[in-house]
């Protein structure tokens, strides 16, 4: 595993994640309690046996910059592991990263320091647990020049993704960048073979169809929709399934760029059946672990038909303090107090966020360092709350970093 190089892209500017990415870039943002989103590629990585890793940022790169250092400093430079985070450097021209292809372009260097055999290129904002190293089998095993990882979804997600279509062998014919009428699973019209944007490239391969592309003039410099048309006119392309290897059923995988998907991929993580858990011992996610004193719950009472001073269904960090409020179906990250006749149903709150008293708040996500006044209503009226708050689609109502109310 010592020739594979692995190479994240962390650079999207997140705008369907706003305001959670008002402040920071989209994989650093807070994610099931204890976590960031890109911790789930980079444990994916550590748990392949690949410990050599860059991460591609652009935008709002500090709280990225600063989980890195904390979380994944124990890799040992002295044996050649590493997790290094390049910014855009302008090393070729003085553009920022123009896409996903120009992105790896414009840091060829690392490609030449490094000198891989495969690269292997991935997202860094998806929810998955994923061992690379079966795919990497495969990608050798077929000879190919580039492998891509699919998901089976329904067809009429396909104006989302990027979808495949394969023949018999797993090679890929055609591809199409979000299309209205996708080409489905033969014998299944319902569903579509959609790529996950993670790659195995041959490194040779790689570095030829991103200098082509970068000669183009009419090109935006994207993976799926340049670099991979091109590549199925004269390279061999394969299809690789993220599926259970006990089962062949899907795994886990989620795109996690919307505030609907991010809700909801936290709430998988109270849901056993849902394919993602963070308490699998075989294959840990890691990250930076505050110091906090244990969370605590108190004030046991029943009130007007509700109990008081308990939590069910949720997740509670480390240093909450719960004083006789009602938790239920609820994420809490670190340091979150809440106080006396509070209740909160259906949120995801984030660090150090202190709720009053006589609150009541539901299917709402509470950015960091906000401060909830006594007898504050959130969730309950979607017309008062979109004067205040971001306010998603589905009526998940979001309050920014920071927000005194």
């Amino acid at each position: 595993m010592n020739t594979i190089l692995a190479m994240i892209m962390a650079g999207g500017k997140g705008e369907r994640l706003y305001p959670l990415t008002r402040d920071r870039a989209k994989p650093a943002v807070p994610f099931g309690g204890t976590h960031r989103i890109i911790d789930f590629t980079i444990s994916n990585c550590v748990n392949s046996d690949i410990r050599k890793i860059y991460i591609l940022a652009q935008y709002k790169s500090l709280s990225l910059d600063r989980h890195i250092q904390r979380a994944w400093n124990f890799l040992s430079s002295r044996i050649g592991e590493f997790v290094y985070i390049i910014h855009a450097q302008q090393r070729i021209n003085e553009t920022w990263y123009k896409g996903t292809a120009d992105a790896i372009y414009q840091n060829f260097y690392t490609l030449q320091q490094e000198r891989p055999d495969l690269v292997l290129v991935l997202s860094g904002d998806h929810i998955y647990k994923m061992d690379y190293r079966p795919m990497i089998e495969e990608h050798l095993k077929k000879k190919a020049d580039l492998t891509i990882a699919t998901y089976q979804v329904p067809a009429e997600q396909s104006r989302h993704f990027g979808v495949l279509q394969i023949d018999r062998s797993g090679r890929v014919r055609g591809f199409q960048e979000k299309p209205e009428n996708p080409g489905t699973i033969p014998g299944r019209a319902d569903s579509i073979l959609i790529n996950m944007g993670v790659y195995v490239f041959n490194t040779d391969v790689l570095v030829k169809r991103l200098i082509e592309n970068a000669r183009q003039p009419d090109t935006e410099h994207d993976f799926g929709k340049d670099i991979i048309p091109s590549m199925l006119k004269s390279d061999r392309v394969f299809a690789y399934s993220h599926v259970k290897r006990a089962t062949g059923e899907p795994a886990y995988w989620k795109d996690v760029g919307t505030i609907e998907a991010y809700y909801e991929a936290n709430f998988d993580l109270l849901d056993e059946s849902s394919g993602i858990d963070l308490y699998e011992r075989r294959w840990p996610i890691y990250t930076f672990e505050k110091q906090a004193p244990p969370a605590r719950i108190i004030g046991f009472e029943e009130h007007e038909g509700t109990l008081y001073g308990v939590a069910a269904d949720s997740i509670i960090s480390k240093g909450c303090h719960i004083r006789g409020a009602h938790i239920s179906n609820s994420i809490l990250s670190p340091n979150v107090s809440i106080d006396r006749r509070s209740t909160v149903k259906g949120s995801i709150v984030l660090d150090n966020v202190h709720i009053g008293r006589n609150c009541f708040v539901q299917n709402a996500i509470i950015d960091k360092e906000t401060v909830i006044p006594d007898g504050t209503e959130i969730g309950c009226n979607r017309e008062r709350d979109g004067r205040l708050f971001t306010v998603s689609e589905s009526g998940i109502v979001v309050i920014a970093r920071g927000s005194t109310l």
